[in-house]
């Protein structure tokens, strides 16, 4: 099946498969191709759009739901009858030594885990994705063959790909390859300075509905996450709706929305985390980031074998400054996830 394209629940925006990925349909049909295919939809994924309205889950979920309207509930409220917090959640918590905002939902079944999705996490290297977005979103093809040029003194630490492009330059899509699939931060700095800085990265939040998200400082200073700083926050639930807008909804051109999710389909440093969690089979469009305080991140979209897509957003910190990442807790939540959603 090529493309279809069924109500979830209340909702009136739809999904549909282009390529094999789910995507929110926006003009006619799509000519051109990502890089990389993920699984086509079966027919036991369609029918079981039709689940959408099924009673809250009794089986266990941070809050584990089965309707799409109490999946776009804000947590902050009263679970549903039925929604229990997940033991597995709280003693993956406890074994890591962790704190974790977690946000996931199949967006075919409407099924939702989540625990602590509304506090707030520093957002790390998780808003090169909003960045890259918003570079595509204002940028012409002509734009993004642009070659940039910058001295040494701009290469900030972490940049292994703009670090080689000193003498050469390096155009705008290159340099947000190179954010997302090497979390290089020059290149995130100098895609900030297309778009306006960190103000602008916000204001773009803002405009695909994104209320919590905040960008304050540059590279490297933003992964300080000193406990308690509202600056470069975010939180689970507001990350997993810009990554749905994103990369299945509507907010971007569907080419854009294909070469954001191939460059993400690409990513190369999460081997340790979601991809060391999810079963073989599935397909992952990540963005992962860490700083201080033990902080490390995960998020992205990921593609079952029977094509439905499913938003993966974990974020935790740590009580030292100086506490190394765990990226174990990472992959258990994506493994909790595929377990519950998949």
């Amino acid at each position: 099946m090529d493309r279809w394209r069924l109500r979830l629940g209340h909702r009136s925006d739809r999904l549909a498969t282009v390529d094999g990925l789910s995507h929110h349909p926006r003009g006619g049909p799509v000519k051109d191709r990502r890089p990389t295919r993920a699984p086509e939809p079966t027919r036991r994924t369609v029918l079981r759009l039709g689940l959408a309205a099924a009673p809250v889950a009794a089986a266990a979920g941070g809050l584990l739901t089965s309707s799409p309207a109490a999946a776009r509930t804000v947590s902050g409220r009263p679970p549903q009858a039925g929604a229990v917090v997940d033991s597995a959640v709280l003693e993956l918590e406890r074994t890591h030594d962790v704190t974790l905002g977690l946000s996931a939902t199949n967006l075919a079944t409407g099924v939702r885990l989540a625990h602590r999705p509304d506090e707030r996490f520093a957002i790390l290297s998780v808003f090169k994705t909003l960045l890259a977005a918003a570079v595509l979103d204002r940028a012409d093809e002509k734009r993004l063959r642009h070659r940039v040029w910058y001295p040494p003194a701009d290469v900030v630490v972490n940049s292994p790909v703009t670090a080689e492009h000193i003498d050469t330059g390096i155009t705008i899509a290159e340099l947000c390859d190179a954010a997302l699939r090497y979390s290089d931060n020059t290149a995130a700095n100098l895609l900030l300075r297309e778009i306006g800085g960190p103000r602008g990265l916000t204001a773009y939040a803002r405009s695909i509905g994104d209320r919590v998200t905040r960008l304050d400082r540059w590279e490297p200073e933003l992964n300080a996450a000193v406990p308690g700083d509202v600056r470069d926050t975010t939180t689970a639930a507001a990350v997993a709706r810009s990554f749905e807008n994103l990369l299945v909804g509507r907010a971007l051109r569907p080419a854009d929305r294909r070469r954001l999710t191939g460059w993400m389909l690409a990513n190369t440093t999460s081997a340790a985390r979601f991809r060391a969690g999810l079963p073989g089979g599935w397909k992952l469009a990540d963005k992962t980031g860490a700083g201080d305080y033990g902080t490390n991140n995960d998020a992205g979209v990921a593609w079952n074998p029977a094509g439905e897509p499913i938003v993966i957003v974990a974020l935790t910190r740590r009580n030292r400054v100086d506490a190394p990442k765990v990226d174990a807790a990472l992959a258990d939540a994506a493994r909790l996830v595929a377990q519950r959603l998949g």
